[in-house]
């Protein structure tokens, strides 16, 4: 006897196997201390949802009310919205619909820059500049002003993130971006093109958008009690951060509480070790309060390393459940390097030193021998870019053209784990972002391969039992053997370098 099979006797697990291959499972993300999260989870711009995947699983949603209800996950685990009054509305209807809005779990706000008041003379300036010939259309811009200028006005944005933290009941992740459209960069470059006089037209600017962003979603994240763990704030601005210090000084203690990840990078340059030094007892405020932290990064521009003391940031803090640290673009010393990660030689798993240079005095064996012989958990660490400091200024002072984190030209483009530059590009759809197409496959790469990712073996299973390997391995047998010179280091080096840190015997290593 036979029956004939229907959509509605098709289990709910196949149903989410059949949606599984129109998208990602929502529910899939990539470990804390893994290689790949502080690129992939953290700093990687969400990706536009592909046209034909977005209308299937919309498709799949409209064929009936448990369809509908399966499909919600892969919808809205992840909203993104933009600062505009369009975006506002759409996360507004969203955050209205309670069905809909339990499922976010990571929510990213676009900001673009905003522009400054009085100095919205576009229509001038492009007459002035000739750029109408360029398909630059006056109106978008004065639209979009005056999109900005209502919202601050009213509030709108204060109100709707405010209703959205609050309807998110399972939101963990939150992100702040830079956005960034064609009409935007091209009025930038026009900006940048023109002269100073005919400039003072039109001005447009990161530093009050960054601020406006972050100290709005940390007054809606505090006042809706969200449960978030996580922030990533990958294009943040120094100067942000001393208005941020001062205007919501309370705040700031009660959200670092939360966190267990939390991941920082400047990308101005103006002023930054001054900036920075202002903004030390902030940094010490977060980092005291944020005693459950699993995860930090603290990064600067490639092309201008921070030129301040580790501890000036860091405050000699120690973290009981750390697992993944990371820096970027930094001059410090080796012994400032070994004494943060002696700190947390327990339970560090991963270690990302981008764009460290040593300063003069120091050698990088110094730091690779200590993180060999003391770290006893690490799994991993990335030595990208890495150099001497007196090296890494004589190839700038070469080679002024040379872009923000191709410094050396001795990097593989498909190694690149961390996007250097962080701007999304996109028209008014919410969702319409970008990031450089290069990341999509760096995860099959060393930086990601199994070597670099995989956990050990539970210790109590036989095949984790000490064995010695010493005669087994090509690796240099000490740290006199890795090459290093204290004058500068090439790509070939920091990779094999990589391995011989977390490459230990398992006998003669405990």
């Amino acid at each position: 006897m036979s029956s004939s099979l229907n959509l509605q006797s098709i289990s709910n697990e196949l149903l989410k196997d059949i949606l599984d291959y129109v998208d990602v499972d929502p529910d899939r993300s990539i470990n804390i201390d893994r290689r790949a999260y502080l690129s992939v989870e953290s700093f990687r711009l969400p990706s536009p949802p592909v046209p034909s995947r977005a209308h299937d699983v919309g498709n799949f949603r409209l064929t009936c009310r448990r369809f509908a209800e399966i499909g919600i996950p892969y919808q809205f685990t992840k909203v993104a919205t933009r600062f505009s009054h369009h975006g506002l509305e759409r996360l507004d209807k969203i955050c209205s619909q309670r069905h809909l809005a339990k499922h976010t779990r990571k929510f990213s706000y676009l900001v673009p820059y905003f522009y400054v008041e009085d100095r919205e003379q576009v229509q001038q300036f492009l007459d002035v500049e000739g750029w109408h010939r360029h398909s630059l259309d006056p109106s978008i811009f004065q639209s979009k002003a005056e999109d900005q200028r209502r919202i601050l006005q009213t509030a709108e944005d204060t109100r709707v993130l405010r209703k959205a933290m609050a309807a998110f009941v399972s939101l963990q992740h939150v992100q702040i971006l830079r956005l960034q459209d064609e009409a935007d960069r091209m009025l930038l470059e026009a900006l940048q093109e023109s002269e100073l006089q005919q400039a003072s037209m039109v001005d447009l600017k990161w530093t009050p958008a960054c601020t406006h962003a972050t100290t709005t979603i940390a007054q809606a994240l505090l006042y809706a009690r969200s449960p978030f763990s996580r922030f990533s704030g990958p294009m943040m601005n120094s100067q942000s951060a001393l208005v941020i210090k001062d205007r919501i000084p309370q705040t700031v203690p009660l959200l670092a509480s939360r966190l267990t990840c939390l991941e920082l990078h400047f990308d101005d340059t103006e002023a930054l070790e001054e900036r920075m030094r202002a903004t030390s007892r902030l940094f010490r405020t977060v980092f005291t309060a944020a005693q459950n932290l699993q995860a930090v990064h603290v990064g600067f521009p490639s092309r201008a390393p921070l030129d301040l003391g580790l501890e000036e940031i860091f405050h000699s803090i120690h973290w009981e459940k750390l697992r993944a640290f990371g820096i970027q673009a930094w001059r410090l010393t080796a012994d400032e390097i070994i004494q943060l990660a002696r700190r947390h030689s327990k339970t560090l798993r991963g270690l990302r030193l981008r764009d460290v240079q040593l300063r003069e005095g120091s050698m990088w064996k110094d730091v690779l021998t200590m993180l060999r012989t003391e770290m006893e958990q690490l799994d991993w660490v990335s030595l990208r870019r890495v150099d001497y400091s007196k090296h890494f200024d004589k190839l700038w002072a070469d080679s002024m053209e040379v872009g923000d984190g191709s410094l050396g030209g001795s990097e593989s483009d498909d190694e690149d784990d961390f996007p250097p530059h962080f701007s999304v590009a996109g028209s008014d759809n919410d969702t319409e972002d970008e990031y450089d197409s290069e990341n999509e496959h760096s995860i099959a790469d060393t930086d990601h391969g199994p070597d670099a990712n995989e956990i050990a073996l539970s210790p109590n299973t036989t095949a984790s039992l000490p064995f010695c390997t010493c005669s087994h391995s090509s690796d240099p047998a000490s740290a006199d053997d890795l090459g290093d010179n204290g004058l500068f280091v090439i790509y070939q080096q920091r990779k094999m370098w990589e391995k011989w840190v977390v490459g230990r015997c398992p006998e003669h290593s405990s």
